[in-house]
């Protein structure tokens, strides 16, 4: 696993949505957090928003993104958790044409490291949706550090080797 500097890196157009029925924008550590590090590693923020956990709402915002010509990727962070209002992973079902359940198993492996047995609580998901990334974080400002420096800020450098998602970006509508 390495960058090859002499590739050039392909900024990504990045969506975050937080999943919460308690947070505003103002007090969204996650997403702040997940919103310095995409930027700081020379992506794009697209788009950014927080909803309640409305399945509903959820899908119809993704779609929103998926649609829209800007977004390459949508992160969320929040409702990946086992409880009733736990529902992104649902959403994030209902919209993709492939799911990504490596992501998942990952993350969880991961996590495993910081929070041990806990991380079986967790049920971060990704898959792609005509053409556009979607990856479901839990909410932790851990979570969101664990997904991001570890998984998610190298498979979405254009020159991580031996491969990464972005070189795949120009076929994921075949």
């Amino acid at each position: 696993m390495a960058i090859d500097e002499s590739l050039k890196f392909l900024p990504v157009r990045i969506a975050v949505l937080t999943v919460s029925d308690t947070r505003s924008l103002a007090e969204d550590r996650s997403g702040d957090m997940l919103v310095e590090r995409l930027t700081a590693a020379g992506h794009i923020l697209a788009d950014r928003t927080i909803l309640r956990d409305d399945q509903d709402d959820i899908i119809a915002r993704f779609h929103y993104w998926i649609d829209d010509p800007e977004v390459d990727c949508i992160i969320s962070t929040g409702g990946t958790g086992v409880t009733g209002r736990d529902i992104t992973p649902e959403a994030v079902e209902r919209v993709c044409d492939k799911l990504i359940p490596g992501f998942g198993e990952l993350f969880r492996w991961l996590s495993f490291a910081h929070i041990g047995t806990s991380t079986i609580q967790s049920r971060a998901c990704a898959g792609v949706a005509r053409g556009t990334y979607i990856f479901a974080l839990p909410g932790s400002t851990g979570a969101v550090k664990d997904g991001w420096d570890q998984i998610l800020a190298s498979q979405l450098d254009s020159r991580h080797r031996p491969c990464n998602f972005v070189e795949l970006m120009p076929r994921l509508r075949e």
